[in-house]
C-alpha cells in the first residue's frame, strides 16, 4: 500500500465539504505533522512573479559573489558541494516579527514591492490556518495567534 502525504484543498473549507476538509486537516496534523495546501487563494501569477524575480535577483547579484567567496577558500571539496546547491536558498527574507528587507542590499524596487505583497498574503493565509487549527482543537479563534 502506497501512502501519499495529505493535500488539503482550501477552497473546500467554504462549502458542503467543509467537515471532510477539517477532518483531513486534523488527520494530517495528528498523523503527519504537515500537509500541502492547494487552492489557498494566493494567485499563481503572484507566486510565479516571486519565483521569477527571485531567480533574476540571484543571477544579477548573488551568484558571482557566492562563487568568488567559495573560490577564495580554495577548497575543492566545498566547490563540488556548491555545484549541487539550490541557489535561491543563499539568502533569506523575513517578514515577521520585523522585516529585514531594508537590510538586504541590491534588491530592486519592483522585487521589494512584490515580496512585501507576497508576505502580506502569506500572513493572511497563516492567520486563517491558525484559526482552522483552533477550531479543530476546540479553542476560540485567535487563541494560537495570541
Amino acid at each position: 500500500m502506497e501512502l501519499t502525504f495529505p493535500v488539503i484543498d482550501f477552497s473546500k473549507l467554504n462549502g458542503e465539504e467543509r467537515a471532510a476538509a477539517m477532518e483531513m486537516i486534523k488527520d494530517a496534523c495528528e498523523n503527519w505533522g504537515f500537509f500541502e495546501l492547494v487552492n489557498h487563494g494566493i494567485s499563481h501569477e503572484l507566486m510565479d512573479t516571486v519565483e521569477r524575480l527571485t531567480k533574476e535577483h540571484y543571477r544579477k547579484c548573488m551568484e558571482q559573489r557566492f562563487k568568488e567567496m567559495v573560490a577564495s577558500k580554495g577548497l575543492e571539496a566545498v566547490q563540488s558541494e556548491i555545484n549541487d546547491m539550490d541557489w535561491e536558498s543563499t539568502f533569506f527574507l523575513r517578514h515577521l516579527p520585523e522585516s529585514n528587507m531594508s537590510e538586504i542590499p541590491d534588491l530592486e524596487e519592483d522585487y521589494r514591492k512584490v515580496m512585501k505583497e507576497f508576505a502580506v498574503e502569506l500572513e493572511k493565509l497563516a492567520e486563517q490556518l491558525l484559526d482552522l487549527l483552533c477550531e479543530n482543537l476546540g479553542l476560540e479563534p485567535g487563541y494560537l495567534k495570541k
